[in-house]
């Protein structure tokens, strides 16, 4: 049942407490005020203002198209409906990656917006990064393994970690990513596209709350995109679930409204003014 919205704020500190209290934590995407206060409505505990907005919302291939100004816009319209959860602004390719200066600028565009914290992603090489941000007092959360805005360096949306070896995507190199991030002061980390043993033995590794997606059930948390969640993407991709069908509703109540012009019943007299 939808938890009432007269519960407490979620909060960073709340969201690293959860670590160890054997409650998972629970995430899910939205990019506008009027899907955040249904996500808000479900008792969530952090609102992922994601850019996979691109993917979802935008009609791109990927998520590398995706600038500032429109994470800035879509924080802004998250905030707006004035949820509950922790809001997370994600840091979309190009805004953190040329130095620590351009990341702390970033990130505090997207708190000014609304975020509460930001995502951004990469482990050892993000390091510095993930510092640099957090000594500002804006709170960090980490994304390892299948990094989306990594696209062309993987070759697609792949799973990582399956290989042995250091190099970029290799199980010991998401090890170090996981334990750097952790290093950087991050509050929490994402790990998406792993295979489960894995994402466990950072877990367990860890003192951070780890978030999943595609990466088993062992992780602190876990986190779907709610398009995916409700049906509405036609896609059926290993790592997600439809928990509702929306998509074929809203195909047959579109079909409805175009039936009932054309037959001259909508709008009907009741729906008129006199």
């Amino acid at each position: 049942m939808p938890e009432s919205t007269s519960r407490p704020r979620v909060t960073v500190p709340d969201v690293i407490a959860r670590k160890n209290n054997h409650l998972p934590l629970t995430m899910i995407t939205a990019y506008d005020a009027t899907f955040a206060k249904i996500v808000d409505e479900s008792g969530v505990d952090m609102i992922l203002v994601g850019d996979s907005v691109g993917s979802v919302v935008q009609g791109v291939a990927n998520t590398i198209p995706v600038t500032l100004e429109e994470m800035e816009y879509h924080v802004r319209l998250v905030a707006r409906a004035n949820p509950r959860a922790l809001i997370i602004g994600d840091l979309p390719f190009g805004s953190y990656q040329v130095n620590t200066e351009q990341a702390v600028r970033s990130a505090i565009r997207l708190v000014k917006a609304g975020a509460a914290a930001v995502k951004l992603e990469g482990g050892v090489t993000m390091q510095d990064t993930i510092a640099a941000i957090s000594r500002v007092d804006i709170p960090v959360m980490g994304h390892i393994g299948l990094t989306p805005q990594s696209y062309h360096r993987m070759g697609g949306h792949r799973v990582q970690g399956r290989a042995e070896g250091r190099d970029p995507g290799g199980k010991e190199r998401l090890l170090e990513d996981a334990h750097s991030v952790e290093q950087a002061g991050a509050f929490a980390v994402v790990i998406e596209g792993v295979p489960r043993e894995l994402a466990r033995e950072i877990s367990q590794k860890i003192s951070i709350p780890t978030i999943g997606i595609g990466a088993g059930p062992d992780c602190d948390g876990q986190v779907l995109v709610l398009h995916d969640i409700l049906g509405l993407s036609p896609n059926n991709l290993k790592f997600t679930r439809k928990y509702a069908n929306v998509r074929e509703l809203s195909i047959q109540a579109c079909s409805e409204f175009v039936h009932e012009v054309r037959a001259r019943q909508w709008p009907d007299d009741d729906h008129s003014f006199h």
